[in-house]
């Protein structure tokens, strides 16, 4: 399962957030609040929906599943003309990528993290980045169905 190493452009986000860890995961009651109004999201440039993490600086270095940070549920629009009440606008910026291509449930979407931090990077050139982990659910994603897929956007930089 090797990456594609992408360049992102800068990505212009509207949704909801939520302060959450990885013990407290509040996932389900973040996109629960959000699919209802997504579509008063009227600029959008696909049906693609986002799913990111927002982690404080160097999350990673002593990770603890307690630490808190803030997760979104969002959609890709082409200006902040018009934001929905009560919805938030996210800015992440361009920058370089590891893209992996998750394959099967949501509910085993652990192991493909697990390979990405435990496997991947500590045999990469590779560290990550202070910016924003996003994954993409389009067109083929089907939640808990096994033929599902959903891209996996991990910031990096070089090591040196």
């Amino acid at each position: 399962m090797q990456p594609i190493i992408k360049t992102l452009a800068e990505k212009k986000l509207i949704g909801h957030s939520i302060e959450m860890s990885f013990i407290e995961n509040k996932t389900f009651q973040l996109w629960s609040g959000f699919m209802p109004h997504r579509k008063e999201i009227k600029n959008t440039i696909n049906p693609n929906l986002y799913s990111l993490e927002v982690y404080s600086e160097n999350h990673f270095d002593n990770f603890d599943p307690n630490d808190s940070f803030k997760k979104w549920a969002a959609v890709e629009v082409s200006d902040y003309e018009n934001i929905p009440e009560g919805m938030e606008t996210l800015v992440v910026p361009d920058g370089l990528y590891a893209v992996f291509l998750h394959l099967g449930p949501v509910a085993e979407a652990h192991k493909t993290y697990h390979y990405i931090f435990a496997e991947w990077f500590p045999n990469s050139e590779y560290t990550v980045d202070d910016r924003p982990h996003f994954a993409v659910m389009n067109e083929k994603y089907k939640k808990d169905d096994p033929t599902s897929e959903e891209e996996i956007w991990i910031p990096i930089k070089n090591r040196n």
